[in-house]
């Protein structure tokens, strides 16, 4: 026994020395990461653009990624304001000699592609190379590629050149299978939204707005294309539709890619075109390293600023969280912008498919009454469709890239019966009493009269009637002509602009540049300011591990059963009266 015992104390002991160092480890190295870190930047340096990574409009980086263990496991998230920085910086850096681009499959959408490529584009203008390298290139992949001087190609590598699709999941068959009854209403014909869960494909009206929406994306991408590689549209056109592009050896024969090598023969050629020794490693610096170096444009007067304001994720009501826009927490923070002095316009970053409709209306009259005291401009991102283009509607001015994602000018709701689910999958059945005939509607519990659902439909006319009513009187336009453009139909940034409904193609610094002008500003007398303000990485990483502690509480108590709890979760919470975009578009 006293054997035993000692084995139990000495495992006691042992835990909770290793649970302390642990700790002391993880908070010193915090500590570190956390710290202003001083970055030295040689002579030829190259400035290593690594895309192949998830791309938002502010980053988030872990410290703990390369290391490993519990806390590795989340990707670093690339900063597109931090990309353009660093491009701005090193274009007028004597130290940066030329840009090595890595980007074989970019996680990003095509507007926020687009944003980049142009930078990159403005960074050779100063005379200096941009070098890439993969041993694949997906279509994203290359067209951030099309714009270097040198595009190396594996020989063993791949890209991909056959057009680009949209792919729909279509979940009835599951809810079939659950015996899940989703109940849904809608204005528009396009608002094919709810078609995932009551179609087991897409309609004629959802394959023509796709079809349109994905041809105009493809015609900006083989524009831009032609344009920097010197080759006919039709020729672009034709290599796709034969599948001509097989080989790295056909790639190059078409002038896709200037060279075929392995990574030895590709670093070669960069020590020669440097002047490296061949002994010598070349110098490479990230983005954020970069700029820890102080490699970036030098501000303006610090008291005057223009204030952009990132709006990313889904919409909801309350406080949201890091991957969608809360509208309390979103309004809290436009009353900062609103109410600072400093700040002499603002710019309302959105990249959002949307969300609820409330919140999307009380985070418009914010906007509104921000407008009324300073510039308010929208600059849309991937996405600003449904309740992301509701926001933009309450700006002076709305920027947007041509493959941009917008308009879907529409309204559903979806309420889940899930009384036959509970009751047939887990055994859970309802009841209950009320003080009028109508107490617990509307409601997921019971099969609903055809009156209760007429109520909601009158709704949803009504939330229709609003939208329109609004987005006509924002864009100035006659409410006949708002509702011909509405429907719920889809747009890309071009066709919006042809439209009405967009004011400007450009990039996040146009919209700054138009903020600054209409509050009167010049170049160099004002400095930018990002909101919400970025989180150091060691408290990233806190709130990514606390983020996590509902779904291990369901994962522990409830087993098996925990999958079926997340989607009731899950559900549940895209219940009511929504404005978002039709099907989870992902264009590749």
């Amino acid at each position: 026994m006293l054997q035993f015992l000692k084995y139990v104390l000495a495992t006691i002991i042992g835990i909770a020395l290793f649970a302390t160092l642990s700790l002391v480890i993880l908070i010193g190295i915090g500590s570190a990461v956390s710290s202003d870190e001083k970055v030295t930047i040689d002579e030829k340096t190259l400035l290593k653009l690594d895309l192949n990574q998830p791309i938002r409009e502010v980053g988030v980086e872990n410290p703990f990624a390369e290391i490993g263990g519990p806390f590795g496991n989340n990707e670093n998230v690339v900063g597109l304001k931090d990309i353009i920085a660093a491009l701005k910086g090193a274009q007028n850096d004597d130290k940066i000699k030329g840009i090595y681009l890595k980007t074989e499959g970019p996680q990003a959408g095509w507007a926020t592609l687009e944003e980049i490529r142009n930078q990159l584009i403005a960074f050779k203008k100063s005379g200096k190379f941009i070098v890439t390298y993969g041993e694949s290139y997906s279509e994203k992949g290359y067209y951030l590629a099309s714009v270097a001087n040198k595009i190396y190609l594996n020989p063993a590598g791949g890209l991909e050149w056959n057009g680009l699709s949209v792919e729909y999941s279509f979940l009835k068959g599951t809810f079939d299978k659950l015996d899940i009854k989703p109940i849904v209403f809608r204005v528009g014909e396009f608002k094919s939204a709810i078609e995932m869960f009551s179609r087991s494909d897409m309609s004629e009206a959802s394959k023509k707005q796709s079809l349109e929406l994905i041809t105009a994306i493809n015609n900006n991408f083989l524009n831009n294309v032609s344009t920097a590689r010197e080759i006919p549209v039709e020729k672009l056109k034709n290599l796709a539709d034969s599948l001509s592009i097989d080989n790295p050896q056909a790639a190059l024969a078409n002038k896709l890619i200037t060279n075929i090598g392995y990574w030895d023969q590709f670093e070669a050629m960069l020590k020669k075109d440097l002047k490296v020794d061949d002994k010598k490693k070349i110098s490479f610096v990230g983005v954020e390293k970069y700029l820890k170096s102080g490699g970036q444009e030098k501000e303006g007067d610090f008291n005057t600023r223009i204030g952009v304001l990132i709006a990313e994720g889904e919409i909801t009501s309350g406080d949201g969280s890091d991957e969608s826009i809360g509208s309390d927490k979103f309004i809290s923070e436009l009353k900062k912008v609103r109410d600072d002095d400093k700040i002499k316009a603002v710019v309302i970053r959105i990249n959002s498919p949307g969300g609820s409709a409330l919140a999307s209306d009380v985070m418009w009259r914010e906007i509104k009454l921000t407008a009324k005291k300073k510039p308010v401009i929208a600059s849309m991102s991937d996405v600003a469709a449904s309740g992301g283009y509701y926001m933009a509607m309450g700006c002076d001015t709305i920027v947007a890239q041509p493959n941009t994602i917008t308009g879907s000018i529409g309204i559903f709701g979806l309420i889940f019966n899930v009384k036959d689910f509970m009751g047939n999958k887990l055994g859970v059945t309802f009841d209950g009493v009320g003080t009028n005939a109508h107490s617990d509607w509307p409601t997921a519990t019971r099969d609903m009269s055809q009156f209760e659902k007429d109520m909601i439909q009158k709704s949803v006319n009504e939330g229709y009637e609003t939208f329109t009513k609004k987005a006509a009187e924002g864009r100035k336009m006659p409410i006949e002509k708002l509702k011909s453009l509405a429907q719920g139909r889809v747009w890309s940034g071009v066709e919006a602009k042809q439209n009405g409904l967009v004011d400007v193609l450009g990039s996040v610094d146009d919209a700054i540049t138009i903020a600054a002008k209409a509050a009167k500003l010049e170049k160099g007398d004002y400095r930018v300011r990002y909101y919400p303000e970025k989180k150091k990485p060691f408290d990233e990483l806190i709130a990514k591990v606390m983020g996590d502690k509902e779904s291990k509480v369901l994962d522990s108590h409830l087993g098996e059963f925990a999958t079926y709890a997340k989607l009731f979760k899950k559900l549940t919470n895209m219940g009511g009266v929504q404005t978002r975009l039709p099907f989870e578009m992902t264009i590749e």
